[in-house]
Formats: C-alpha cells, structure tokens, sequence
C-alpha cells in the first residue's frame, strides 16, 4: 500500500528500465529513518525518497529502498512485521569510502558497528555497520602495502 501522495520524480516503470543488470532493494521499516544513515554515515546522495521508496547512490552504487508497508500483498509481509533479523549472512560491500571516517560517522549517528576499522587479510582497510534494519554494509579503501 503506497502512503505518499507526492509526485514520484519519474515514473517507476521508467525507472525499472532504468535499472542495471545487478540492483540491490531493501526492504526497510522506516524510509525516513534509513535515508539519514546512508547520507550522513555513507555519504550517499540521496536522488529521491518519500515515505515509500527511496532511490540512493553510495560511491557510484545505486540502489533502492521499499518501505514494508508496500510489500503489504507480497508473500514476506507476514515475516517483516515479525521482527526478524534482516539480511543476516550477507554483506554489502563498497570500496571506495575511507573505513576510519565512515566508523566516526557512525558512532556519530549512534549506528551499529559490527566491527571496526581494521587491516584485512584481503587487501582492505574496512569497517562494517549495520543500518537501522540490520543489513550490514562493509565499506573501505585498498591497503596499499
């Protein structure tokens, strides 16, 4: 069920053409409440959002949100409302954002962080935080030793 009332900034089979070959949609709680983790500790650029979508860009990487009130005739309704753990075993991954600052912006936002900024075996300086929904987004810069 759609809440808003306001003019989406391009009609949404355009934008589902517009799409890649690969995107990410997740389904989130609150579009309002994520919309302000992926600006302020992600630096993302937020192209459009209301109280039912948002489209984002983090480092080049676009993707959706749907609030849980849209998917109301959809097979995982009953499973959103239940309040369980969202996207445990995966990981979204950005190369590009500096894991020590993206860590200090978290604490700032009073995010998740799953574990801090560290030197990894593969080649990454990374931190790791969860959104408001749980979905945990690993993001760093290539080591240079």
């Amino acid at each position: 069920m759609q809440k808003s009332t306001r003019e989406p900034w391009m009609p949404a089979d355009a934008y589902g053409r517009s799409l890649p070959t690969f995107s990410v949609n997740l389904l989130v709680k609150d579009v309002s409440r994520s919309v302000g983790f992926y600006e302020k500790v992600l630096e993302g650029d937020i192209v459009y959002w209301d109280e039912d979508f948002a489209s984002i860009k983090v480092a080049g990487v676009e993707f959706m949100l749907h609030a849980d009130h849209t998917y109301d005739a959809h097979p995982w309704l009953d499973h959103l409302a239940s309040g369980e753990p969202r996207g445990l075993g995966a990981e979204l991954r950005i190369l590009g954002i500096d894991p020590d600052r993206a860590e200090a912006r978290a604490r700032e936002y009073a995010a998740d962080i799953i574990q801090p900024a560290t030197d990894k075996p593969h080649g990454w300086r990374e931190v790791m935080v969860a959104d408001p929904d749980g979905y945990v987004w690993a993001v760093g810069v290539a080591r240079k030793d």
